[in-house]
């Protein structure tokens, strides 16, 4: 359709015309109006097209919720955090597995000075001791799915362990029925310098002077500590060997198989180290021994002592005590196997510190000068050596 229309002014001066397109002419504008719509068009459903946003979707807000409300369901407790941490998360796991050790050990010793209603001869307290760890690492193998007796080139190691072990053991337990018992457990506490030299020897490890004076300072808190039970016990033993003159070498002779028990132990912590580092299964040491020394205690109990039959407290305390003693010697093994032994041995003088500590908190034990400085320099000691003791990197 073609249609004109003109207006004109008639001043001459401006003119307005009004012109009107065909149909053929329109079409072919639509045309290009229609064809630049429509490539416009897919511009616009694509921003249009996501219509899902996150005040639209209810589900993606109920999930972090939900999962907030189980998360304190799986977290672990603070203490079991702590065992993990120091079993192996820190480099000074070795040093802590070995106070741990020594805690158990001061435990056990105050359960058994508070509790003991019954007397019970040391071969028959040995033997449920070593029948309760061998039932537990036994189980505890079994759990984890490790072979019982571990792999086949370290099994001399674990042999040499369970006999150099039962060995001090034994002596041991010899030693403290003839000599006072403050002499003996001095002597028992030479096992962590034993050890140190031994690992010299056998295992080649370094010794550095700060070591040294470590173990230095630690065993002269021992004679601070002992030092008053040795005089009066020493002046009731020329007594009694000026009454008896076989009674001096008694004590010597006994004395001498106390400081081989602390030789034999100090062999043994070596060869712990040695079987651990092989085997990369702590409790395998702590089972071979278990698995020599239970029978043999056994045998020990009938042969030597005569057996009493424990009543339902004593046994109660005995098979408490023999767990105790599991957890410790696996703690000792396991931090054996991390740190080196004469550093590890330090920290083993804590137990005494402790023990004296709480003797004189209880009232139990007068408490003297030379205590309270024997527990000092141990105390010294022993925070020296876990503080600025480990290595960057456990060997």
């Amino acid at each position: 359709m073609a249609a004109s229309a003109d207006t004109i002014t008639d001043d001459g001066n401006h003119t307005v015309e009004l012109t009107v397109l065909d149909n053929e002419e329109s079409a072919a504008n639509g045309g290009s109006a229609a064809a630049s719509s429509e490539e416009i068009t897919p511009l616009l459903t694509q921003i249009e097209r996501p219509k899902i946003n996150i005040f639209s979707v209810s589900r993606s807000r109920r999930k972090p919720r939900e999962l907030v409300i189980k998360a304190p369901e799986t977290e672990i407790s603070p203490v079991s955090q702590f065992m993990l941490w120091a079993w192996s998360g820190s480099r000074y796991s070795g040093l802590l597995c070995m106070a741990l050790s020594s805690v158990i050990y001061f435990v056990m010793e105050v359960l058994s000075e508070n509790f003991t209603a019954q007397s019970i001869p040391l071969f028959e307290t040995s033997f449920v001791r070593c029948t309760v760890t061998l039932i537990l690492s036994y189980i505890w193998l079994r759990r984890i799915g490790l072979p019982i007796f571990g792999a086949t080139h370290p099994r001399k190691l674990l042999l040499l362990r369970s006999l150099v072990g039962y060995l001090s053991l034994l002596s041991f337990i010899y030693c403290i029925q003839r000599i006072p018992f403050s002499l003996a457990i001095l002597l028992s506490f030479t096992t962590p310098i034993m050890a140190s030299i031994m690992a010299r020897i056998f295992l080649h490890e370094k010794l550095k002077i700060t070591e040294i004076g470590g173990l230095a300072c630690s065993f002269s808190g021992m004679l601070f500590i002992f030092q008053q039970m040795l005089t009066t016990q020493g002046t009731e033993k020329t007594e009694e060997a000026s009454n008896s003159s076989f009674g001096g070498s008694n004590h010597i002779y006994a004395a001498l198989i106390g400081f081989f028990s602390s030789i034999t132990g100090g062999i043994s912590y070596c060869l712990i180290k040695a079987a651990a580092k092989a085997t990369d299964q702590p409790v395998v040491t702590v089972l071979s021994f278990a698995i020599l020394a239970s029978p043999a205690a056994g045998i020990c109990t009938f042969a030597f002592e005569e057996f009493v039959l424990p009543s339902f407290n004593s046994l109660s305390l005995m098979l408490a005590l023999g767990i105790l003693s599991f957890l410790a010697e696996v703690f000792l093994a396991h931090g054996l196997q991390l740190e080196k032994i004469n550093k590890a041995a330090n920290v083993m003088f804590m137990e005494a510190a402790l023990s004296q500590l709480w003797g004189i908190g209880t009232s139990s034990i007068a408490p003297s000068l030379g205590r309270l400085v024997g527990c000092i320099l141990i105390l010294i000691s022993v925070s020296f050596t876990m503080f600025f003791g480990p290595e960057k990197e456990n060997e």
